[in-house]
């Protein structure tokens, strides 16, 4: 019997068993995050609304604003840009300066739907980076001590930090600088960035770790490469900014004010 062929003339593939997968070619593609929940997205979309306010290269010329703030604090390189801009799904809110440390401005970003703006982000610069002065060093210490001390509108603060390297001496001063107001009721989260760096064993070793130096506060893990806690932030964020008591529609007048009145200037790099 002649052999089967092709239509094109040249011989049909044998039939018969098929060679067996291997067994990693069996196993589903791991999902990096769950479909989002209903207050996941809520908390989503209302951090997208985020916009640039205003940039300050210290306290006394930061406005004055009746909102809840909240501030991202961390050193340089601790993903604190990225982690920004993630959470706003906006690529380029948050600067990342190619020269780590360098940049010593403020940068508020407000928050709402539908023109009525109901909390406010607060980018501090970028600490720790070798390169920098010991001058410059020392006094944006003490711009960010004041900062975190006296800032009367503030809320919480959400700490960046990469897991790998735990916390610095600097991290711990901040810590320190904080702990009095986060023992009165300061919110305060702890984010390990560049959580896709760690084995599943290392996570879960970091977070055991961090949540006894946390002093009280949150912790959770992230990562913007494989989308791993960025739900779980937004949602912590939302919480703090929406508080059972919600905050009245007029009372975002001054932060609009402030748009009208005083021309923001361009902002400035967090990192």
């Amino acid at each position: 019997m002649p052999h089967p062929t092709s239509p094109k003339g040249s011989p049909a593939p044998a039939s018969g068993p098929k060679a067996p997968k291997s067994a990693a070619a069996k196993l589903p593609a791991a999902k990096c995050v769950s479909s989002p929940n209903p207050q996941a997205l809520e908390a989503l979309g209302w951090l997208h609304t985020a916009r640039f306010l205003t940039t300050s290269p210290d306290l006394k010329h930061l406005p004055r604003i009746e909102l809840p703030e909240i501030a991202f604090v961390g050193r340089s390189n601790a993903g604190k840009s990225t982690c920004i801009n993630t959470l706003t799904q906006q690529r380029q809110l948050a600067f990342a300066s190619k020269k780590p440390g360098r940049t010593q401005h403020i940068n508020l970003f407000s928050l709402g739907r539908q023109g009525q703006t109901d909390a406010v982000l607060a980018d501090l610069p970028g600490y720790g980076y070798a390169a920098v002065p010991k001058q410059d060093k020392i006094r944006w210490q003490q711009v960010m001590a004041n900062y975190l001390v006296t800032r009367d509108n503030l809320k919480a603060i959400v700490l960046l930090t990469d897991p790998r390297l735990g916390l610095t001496e600097l991290d711990q001063v901040l810590l320190e600088v904080v702990r009095p107001r986060v023992e009165a009721g300061l919110k305060f989260l702890v984010v390990l960035t560049k959580a896709d760096k760690l084995t599943r064993v290392e996570a879960q070793k970091a977070l055991s770790i961090m949540k006894l130096q946390a002093g009280g506060g949150e912790v959770r893990l992230f990562s913007a490469t494989k989308r791993i806690g960025i739900e779980e932030v937004a949602m912590v964020l939302w919480d703090w900014a929406h508080p059972e008591v919600q905050t009245a529609p007029d009372e975002a007048g001054p932060v609009q004010a402030l748009t009208s009145d005083t021309p923001p200037a361009p902002p400035q790099a967090g990192l």
